[in-house]
């Protein structure tokens, strides 16, 4: 598929890929200390720009990346969230990351699902990580509700070198197993 036409709805949201008129919004999410503190820090717009950049390259150069995050009744883009897997990852990641103002709807397991869905039958992954930070206990309690275990300790590539992370992980099988149930 196309990534210029690529969008996934839910009842609340639509994920689609990066677009410049993200970014506004993107770099207020990196420049909040809280929302940036377990993806990446705190930014600079300067620094905002590179990463955001970094998401609209993996979509051209990979075929897929995070998707933006767009709330569907305000149209406000609130997050994102999707397949990640840059050099030197320690796996295939399903990841995300939702400005405050979008904590607590439920917002992030709406959108994972759909993302996870997609990132399964179009990627064809065998398996999908959460690298997540041991003091994230909001992230560790949505990767339990997907139903990943915590395999243990990871290693993430330069920059993050020396920030402890967890794998947190599950097969495609576990998964629509899983959904198959639900």
């Amino acid at each position: 598929m196309d990534s210029d036409s690529l969008r996934i709805e839910t009842e609340r949201l639509i994920l689609r890929p990066t677009r410049v008129e993200d970014f506004d919004a993107y770099a207020a999410n990196m420049a909040d200390a809280e929302a940036a503190r377990f993806i990446g820090g705190q930014q600079s717009r300067a620094a905002a720009w590179r990463g955001f950049l970094s998401m609209a390259g993996a979509w051209s150069m990979q075929g897929f990346a995070m998707f933006s995050v767009i709330e569907k009744s305000s149209g406000q883009w609130i997050g994102r969230l999707g397949p990640w897997h840059p050099v030197d990852w320690p796996g295939t990641e399903v990841g995300w990351g939702l400005a405050r103002a979008a904590w607590g709807k439920g917002y992030a397991l709406e959108g994972c699902i759909a993302a996870i869905d997609w990132t399964f039958d179009q990627l064809n992954w065998g398996e999908m990580i959460h690298s997540i930070h041991p003091d994230n206990h909001a992230s560790q309690v949505l990767a339990k509700r997907l139903g990943s275990t915590c395999r243990g300790p990871g290693k993430l590539p330069a920059p993050y070198e020396d920030s402890p992370t967890e794998i947190w992980a599950q097969t495609r099988e576990q998964w629509r197993r899983r959904r198959a149930q639900s």
